[in-house]
């Protein structure tokens, strides 16, 4: 198997033949080939680097040099980042110089939830690994404190939990390194923002009166463990980080833009995201209390829905001081109760998504997410790595805990001490109010969260079996291949881009869509798909290794119009939907619209020839078939 290093000597060459890295404005990589945009033309021989071992073929289309190098293009790309002066140069698949700011790129067709959605399931997914292990980590603690292993007042106890919940409290350091990628930002930058909001100094002054700055009063919130403020904050930071680039003199933009950044930065968080958070969770705080003395079932119903988004907005600090005070002076805190059920609506949805997903990065993130948060009440890994970004067991976890929270309300529960709600935290619920509702409320949750995720599974597949109805290439051991999607055959000699046509790729055939639903052309598993949403590459049971290219140069369109429906590592069928595609949004960019549908392993498939096709062809026909 090809390794990164493999490919060093190749795109160091590649790179010279360039005209060095100083002569390279910026570089990319679609499905097969490195994208690079070049300051001078006249320096760049594209014949000298079609000529490197390892290159299939060097074209000059679109406006950029375009170096295909097949399947392993990612681990081309990554080592030619690795080659000195080319770090800098690379923008992520998709991406555009001209709109990387927005940290959004690509999704201007999405709703702005969707949107929302996306962005931190995506700056999530880089720490994902570490929330999952980490938090097995906790949850062990929790056990082994809960049987009595571990004294909470020894020290040993204070260096595992130090060890185990320092990811948590210091989480904005990590959504820091992946908000400041995400929008182009100095790390470091992003990082001594967030140290600021996180310094000892500061967050002793959390509740504390008559705290001003230059004169100006400033109401502080703690920013540990919070997410949204930090991602604003860092966004916000790019713009002057940018604009501080741009207008100061060279002589001194190295030290005066953290400088200046950190000047303005800080104090702006502090006088507007803080108070704005703070008199959010307030509010939030009094409407629940009310809630809780007028209408109980509705104010369990509220926290069981939605504690993870008030979480996840940092409006959850408006409640915690509430919970502490009656904790402290009545013995017991109602508030707590039907976060139970929020959090095993939760783990109950990842569960099903365990149970049912055939995506393998998905469903190693899901098992130890589920123990971590059944055990110790730590639910970033499934939210962040497994709920939120497939958004309905989000949904179905949430609409669980609200039905689970309203049962636990009514029966009158609360918690007698400040634990995380967590199975291990039934002790803390024995004393007030009634224990079965409790039971029964965390069950319900637990058991609807996912049913609810299991029947929306179910639904899915068969939305996906009556939308790839023309599924007509059944899943044989013959090495088939249908057509991706239905309209015009084009022979692929006629394919209008030179790397396709040539068949230096493999042997394939085009097809001018008619519709935007593009299925999979073979029963396999998707080993690449594209962020641009525009290719696809599918390593099929039959031995086929297809790559499905909709449209031509679309990776410009960074991902607009592009509606992807699975994900990498996933077992698709033959017929089922991979994308949607807005084929007036591909026009309106000037891109030709033409699939190609390539077998890129056709050289060891000797007798694999396209069928007598003439014409129209739907989704589904068998295009390609082995030929005796």
């Amino acid at each position: 198997m090809a390794t990164k290093t493999d490919f060093g000597p190749l795109v160091a060459d590649v790179a010279e033949a360039l005209g060095g890295p100083d002569n390279v404005r910026s570089v990319t990589h679609c499905a097969t080939r490195l994208r690079f945009k070049i300051k001078d033309s006249d320096k760049a021989d594209l014949k000298r680097v079609g000529e490197i071992d390892g290159v299939i073929t060097a074209i000059n289309a679109g406006g950029q040099h375009q170096v295909v190098i097949g399947n392993d293009v990612p681990l081309a790309y990554q080592a030619l980042l690795d080659v000195p002066g080319m770090r800098a140069k690379g923008i992520k698949d998709g991406d555009t110089e001209a709109t990387v700011d927005d940290g959004d790129e690509g999704s201007s067709d999405k709703n702005l939830l969707n949107k929302f959605i996306d962005l931190i399931s995506a700056l999530f997914s880089p720490i994902v690994w570490a929330l999952a292990g980490i938090g097995l980590g906790k949850a062990g603690l929790t056990l082994a404190t809960t049987i009595g292993v571990l004294d909470t007042e020894s020290s040993t106890y204070a260096i595992f939990n130090a060890m185990f919940d320092g990811l948590f409290y210091f989480l904005p350091f990590f959504l820091a390194v992946t908000a400041a990628k995400r929008f182009k930002v100095n790390q470091f930058i992003a990082m001594a923002i967030v140290a600021a909001l996180l310094h000892p100094t500061l967050e002793a002054m959390v509740g504390a009166e008559g705290v001003t700055f230059l004169g100006l009063p400033l109401t502080m919130m703690s920013y540990s463990s919070s997410v949204i403020p930090v991602i604003v904050g860092v966004w916000l930071a790019g713009y002057l980080q940018r604009w501080f680039e741009k207008v100061l003199p060279g002589a001194v933009r190295n030290f005066f833009t953290p400088l200046l950044v950190l000047l303005i930065m800080v104090p702006l968080v502090l006088f507007t995201i803080g108070p704005v958070t703070i008199g959010a969770a307030n509010a939030l705080s009094a409407g629940i209390g009310f809630l809780f003395d007028t209408v109980p079932w509705l104010a369990g119903a509220v926290l069981g829905a939605f504690w993870q988004v008030f979480v996840m907005f940092g409006l959850h600090w408006g409640l915690i001081p509430v919970m502490l005070n009656d904790i402290a002076t009545q013995g017991f805190s109602y508030i707590m109760a039907p976060l139970m059920a929020a959090i095993f609506g939760q783990v109950g949805a990842a569960i099903a998504v365990w149970i049912r997903t055939k995506n393998p990065e998905v469903k190693k993130v899901a098992g130890p997410g589920v123990l971590s948060g059944f055990l110790a009440g730590v639910t970033e890994p499934i939210i962040y790595g497994v709920n939120l970004p497939l958004k309905y067991p989000f949904y179905a976890g949430a609409v669980a805990g609200g039905i689970g929270g309203s049962i636990i309300a009514v029966g009158g529960n609360a918690f007698d001490s400040f634990v995380f709600p967590s199975v291990m935290a039934f002790a803390a619920t024995l004393s007030i109010g009634s224990f079965m509702a409790q039971l029964i409320g965390s069950s319900v949750a637990l058991v609807l969260g996912f049913v609810f995720t299991i029947v929306l599974f179910r639904k899915g597949e068969k939305e996906e079996k009556v939308e790839g109805s023309v599924d007509k290439q059944k899943s044989v051991a013959t090495p088939n291949v249908a057509a991706a999607v239905s309209g015009t055959y084009v022979p692929l000699a006629e394919i209008p881009d030179k790397v396709f046509s040539s068949g230096v790729m493999g042997d394939g055939f085009g097809i001018v869509p008619d519709n935007g639903e593009v299925v999979s052309p073979v029963e396999g598993t998707l080993i690449a798909v594209q962020k641009s949403g525009h290719a696809y590459g599918i390593r099929g049971d039959n031995g086929v290794e297809v790559l499905v290219h909709v449209g031509m140069d679309t990776v410009k369109m960074g991902g607009k119009g592009f509606e992807i429906l699975v994900a990498r590592g996933e077992h698709v069928r033959a017929g089922q939907p991979l994308v949607k595609v807005d084929l007036r949004a591909i026009a309106e960019a000037g891109f030709d619209p033409t699939t190609a549908v390539i077998v890129t392993n056709s050289k060891k498939l000797e007798g694999l020839q396209v069928s007598n096709v003439d014409g129209h062809v739907d989704a589904g026909d068998v295009v390609m078939r082995m030929e005796a």
